[in-house]
């Protein structure tokens, strides 16, 4: 369980010396749980000496500005950075509040200003969804309306503890979040999605774990809006709201996340800008600057010590009645701890000095909060001197935002209304015409994307949100004419409710029109409070979010991949409440059906070794973590994560996971190819490579026969490691090859930020063409082999290889993760690392292939490329099990896969193209790829640490998937000392017996 904070000293935040004097950077959550604890006596007695030395240091002026805030932003330009270093160099102000910008302007920026402050300054940003609300380059975490849609408090958590590793490593120490209020009012102008929702457990439930997340990292969070901002009708930006509830009402409601919130010991509270004329009726009297919510109710009342802060002062609802430092002295009045973003830091100054001198406030008491205000800062870490290291800052942001931005969708979500049973389309209704239309897109998007990968074919309309009424007619009668059911997703529009969220009347209708005229699915990506336009909707799904993380989620819902969980966090018609939400599981291998190992009639404990295997790879350091897949007459009978995508153990291994299969490319997708083309007539195995590719006339390639190509006996050379010779002595790539951004001349990706000349690739094909033959034909094992064959795809077909394969066998076969150039179809939280490589690209590669000579080729190449998860590959290999059928449609003829799986040469133990045991492997000291496995077994290996087998002769398939290479490429080869994969193989061979 994790440690609750408790609150300490008058911050309300408790962080030992040991966890402030840490180097900038991420902090893991194991050393947090050792450096988080209580404040003891003498940490408390340490803060206070700091802070009163630090006190003694300042003049009175000084003194009041610890007090005050300003703005800052790293994208206004000199005047304004001008403006900001006269306010901390001249007004000595305690703090500056950053909003928008970018994050290595924001880190120099926070450099400059800490090193001119006389007392290091109180950073704070208002990233109510992480950094991502105000930075360029940082991606963006959901809003809270999208959490409240989820029932496991751990995804806020983690998403308060990732906000919370991005401000500190941003050099950040208040983060103005979470959002508390509870948004019963669906027309709320500046709350609204901000919120958690209209249920007061949930939003406490979901903002406590939030404020969990953010301060075991030692970020300060912050509750907001006291009293509770969430039924107004009027943004405080703009005007005074006024809330009429009496005490008791807002004691049963708005106060309850508050109270929650102060329990779990949060570091600071934001007052709003709010007239409650049941806590203060004097006129125009924002609960900001009231007496009666600051301290009567907020500190006596509820008990709270941490800091208080004003929110905006520069917002209408205060500004309109004090202005000129005015507002700041009546914030200090009321009880305010920090007065933020005030309308001037030297006038806000005068006016406190002023009334301290007539006798308005006591010196003693503002003193006290000054002191208050250091020891937050003493506990918070300036104590030490504050310095931001920009380097790969952008990359650090965002690590982990991805992979949680598609956890939360998988769980938030929400499938609202079902009644047609729609939702997921089966079989029978992906057999049909499907369309697809994006209201409001301007361009296709991820989504259509999305959905046209689950079923080829399907049509996609964009209906804009500048096209009118007079278009939807003949629209919709195309669409109803044609196609059996619609997709309907609606895009970009407003997250507020004015205007009716941005929606044009077209808009509106064209959607009500198809959803009552044909079979419909209708996804709203955006606010849901948007769904009050279709209360009718027979299939409607709340997506929340319009990334394209949440876009695909969306479209793994739709098609069955996963099962929705969500509930509305808010009522958005009389018959959709909060708390609605449709859920169901669905088997994560609907297409490769699961047994246990009891009804399939094996031994489970045999399968149990496979653990134990796995756990001893990942202990030795032989990979990070690796996905173990076993089948046995076409069902699923093991299959199990382990470990992580790296050392650091930050991002687990899931079923989800995509791995860069290396060389099982050569079989899964070349070796498919020339199968398929074999079966059409279009290639004869006993012709020579100078039949069907022009480029090797006239060169000793010509004469090659594609059989001795298949079998790696034609001769050519292993490996040619293109890459060497385009770089400068140094080791570096050459900056006139390699671009890092692609433009005309450049735009082949090799990796991050590295675009070769697109003319190179003829050089790759002269290397391949002059380089030497064996002089005697023999068995090698050669790299080449496949990229010739990858290359008689193309010319046969006249698509690139990617493209053929994808519409021949992995789109029909419904494989929603095999393919090339996964960077193109997939968050990179769900795409493997393979190395951090120091000898070409000198990066780490995630997304983009592992092999050097395909990242040459532009990630598309017959010997490498192929990026799949551990489940699409098992259908793969079960259809080559079910000599090429799967469900039902013949993709190989059963007699060419025969030919291709069984032993063709006289001088190794190849079939053509696939791999296959020794042909003495009974005999062997080491057999491969296991000791039981019989002479029918095909498949292959890859060098990044994969495998994929299929023995028709016990009816199994064995896939086992892993990054072994990383982070130091091929040098490891613990996994092959340890022959993990062969143990593991042989385990299943155990399982089969009584």
């Amino acid at each position: 369980m994790r440690k609750q904070l408790l609150v300490a000293g008058l911050t309300g935040l408790m962080l030992t010396g040991s966890a402030i004097s840490m180097p900038p950077g991420f902090i893991s959550k194991k050393k947090h749980k050792k450096i988080i604890t209580q404040q003891t006596p003498q940490q408390q007695d340490k803060a206070s000496q700091w802070a009163d030395s630090v006190f003694q240091s300042l003049n009175q002026d000084e003194r009041i500005a610890q007090l005050i805030m300003i703005r800052a932003h790293s994208n206004l330009g000199q005047d304004h950075i001008d403006a900001v270093v006269k306010d901390i160099q001249d007004n000595k102000v305690g703090g500056i509040i950053f909003f928008q910008g970018g994050p290595v302007r924001q880190a120099n920026l926070t450099n400059y200003y800490q090193s001119i402050s006389k007392v290091p300054l109180l950073v704070a940003i208002d990233g109510e969804w992480g950094l991502g609300m105000r930075l360029d380059s940082v991606i963006a975490l959901p809003r809270n309306m999208m959490i409240g849609a989820v029932e496991d408090t751990s995804l806020a958590y983690d998403a308060g503890r990732i906000m919370g590793e991005q401000c500190k490593r941003i050099g950040i120490h208040i983060d103005f979040a979470p959002d508390m209020d509870v948004n019963n009012n669906p027309n709320n102008p500046v709350i609204n999605d901000r919120s958690f929702g209209e249920n007061k457990y949930q939003v406490a439930r979901m903002g406590v774990s939030t404020i969990k997340g953010m301060q075991e990292v030692g970020v300060m969070a912050c509750a907001k809006h006291f009293p509770g901002h969430g039924d107004t009708n009027v943004d405080s930006h703009l005007d005074l709201p006024t809330i009429n509830k009496t005490r008791e009402q807002l004691d049963s409601l708005e106060l309850y996340p508050f109270r929650e919130a102060i329990a779990a010991g949060v570091g600071s509270i934001m007052i709003a800008h709010l007239y409650i004329p049941a806590i203060d009726k004097k006129p125009n009297t924002p609960t900001s600057i009231s007496y009666n919510a600051v301290t009567k109710l907020l500190k006596n009342e509820l008990g709270y010590k941490g800091l208080v802060v004003t929110d905006a002062l520069e917002m209408k609802g205060i500004a309109k009645f004090y202005t000129k430092g005015q507002e700041s002295l009546q914030s200090l009045l009321a009880g305010n701890d920090l007065m933020i973003l005030p309308s001037t830091a030297a006038g806000s100054v005068a006016a406190i000095k002023k009334a301290i001198k007539n006798g308005k406030i006591d010196q003693d008491e503002v003193d006290e909060r000054v002191k208050k205000v250091l020891r937050a800062k003493y506990n918070l870490g300036l104590w030490k001197p504050q310095h931001i290291d920009t380097n790969n800052l952008a990359n650090d942001l965002n690590a982990k935002t991805d992979s949680l931005r598609r956890r939360i969708a998988e769980n938030a979500i929400t499938l609202m209304r079902n009644d047609k049973k729609l939702i997921p389309f089966s079989p029978a209704m992906t057999q049909q015409k499907l369309a697809v239309i994006a209201v409001g897109a301007d361009a296709s998007n991820t989504f259509l994307q999305a959905v046209k990968t689950y079923k080829p074919g399907t049509d996609a309309f964009i209906f804009t949100s500048r096209q009118s009424v007079e278009q939807i007619a003949s629209i919709v009668s195309r669409i109803q004419r044609d196609y059996k059911a619609v997709i309907i997703s609606l895009h970009d529009y407003s997250r507020r409710p004015a205007n009716n969220f941005g929606l044009s009347m077209a808009e509106r209708l064209i959607i009500r029109q198809l959803q009552k005229e044909m079979p419909s699915a209708t996804v709203l990506f955006g606010n849901p409070y948007a769904a009050q336009y279709f209360c009718d909707a027979p299939n409607i799904i709340a997506a929340y979010e319009d990334d394209s993380t949440t876009q695909r989620v969306a479209a793994d819902l739709l098609f069955g991949k996963l099962g929705p969980k969500g509930k509305l966090p808010v009522t958005v018609c009389p018959t959709l409440p909060s708390g609605t939400g449709i859920t169901y599981t669905v088997d994560q291998f609907a297409a490769l059906p699961a047994i246990t190992p009891q009804e399939a009639g094996l031994n489970e404990q045999a399968l149990l070794k496979i653990d134990g295997l796995a756990n001893d790879m990942i202990a030795r350091g032989a990979a990070p973590g690796c996905e173990v897949l076993a089948m046995k007459d076409g069902k699923v009978i093991y299959n199990r994560c382990f470990g992580h995508y790296e050392y650091n153990k930050q991002e687990p291994v899931s079923p989800q996971s995509i791995y860069d299969l290396a060389s099982v490319t050569k079989i899964c997708a070349t070796t498919l190819a020339v199968m398929r083309l074999y079966d059409e007539g279009k290639l004869n195995l006993d012709a020579t490579l100078g039949v069907y590719l022009p480029l090797v006339l006239g060169t000793d390639k010509a004469g090659l026969r594609i059989r001795d190509v298949l079998l790696h006996q034609a001769g050519l050379t292993p490996f040619i490691p293109f890459y060497k010779e385009t770089l400068y002595p140094d080791g570096y790539p050459d900056t006139m090859l390699y671009h890092k951004e692609p433009d005309a001349t450049h735009s082949v990706r090799v990796a991050d930020h590295m675009y070769m000349g697109n003319n190179y690739i003829d050089t790759l094909w002269k290397k391949i063409l002059d380089s030497k033959l064996s002089p005697r034909q023999g068995y090698v094992y050669s790299d080449c082999d496949y990229i010739f064959l990858g290359k008689i795809v193309e010319q046969l077909t006249g698509k690139k290889l990617n493209e053929y394969v994808k519409e021949t066998f992995y789109n029909p076969m419904g494989l929603a993760t095999t393919g090339f150039l996964p960077r193109e179809r997939f968050p990179l939280s769900e795409i493997v690392p393979t190395e951090h490589e120091q000898s070409f690209r000198v990066q780490q590669l995630r997304g983009d292939v592992h092999d050097p000579g395909a990242a040459m080729f532009g990630g598309v190449a017959g010997h490498a490329g192929l990026f799949s998860n551990a489940h699409d590959l098992g259908i793969i290999m079960q259809m080559l099990l079910n000599n090429g059928t799967f469900n039902g449609v013949q993709y190989i003829k059963p007699e060419t896969v025969k030919l291709f799986t069984a032993y063709n040469s006289n001088i190794s133990r190849r079939g053509l193209g696939f791999d296959k045991p020794e042909k003495d492997n009974v005999t062997r000291r080491e057999p491969y790829p296991a000791k039981n496995a019989s002479a029918a077994t095909f498949g292959h290996t890859g060098y990044t640490g994969t495998c994929v087998w299929v023995d028709p002769s016990s009816n199994l398939v064995f896939i086992f998937l892993s990054n072994r290479v990383y982070p130091n490429g091929g040098a490891n080869t613990k996994l092959s000392v340890l022959r993990t994969r062969e143990k593991m193989m042989d385990a299943v061979y155990e399982s089969l017996l009584k």
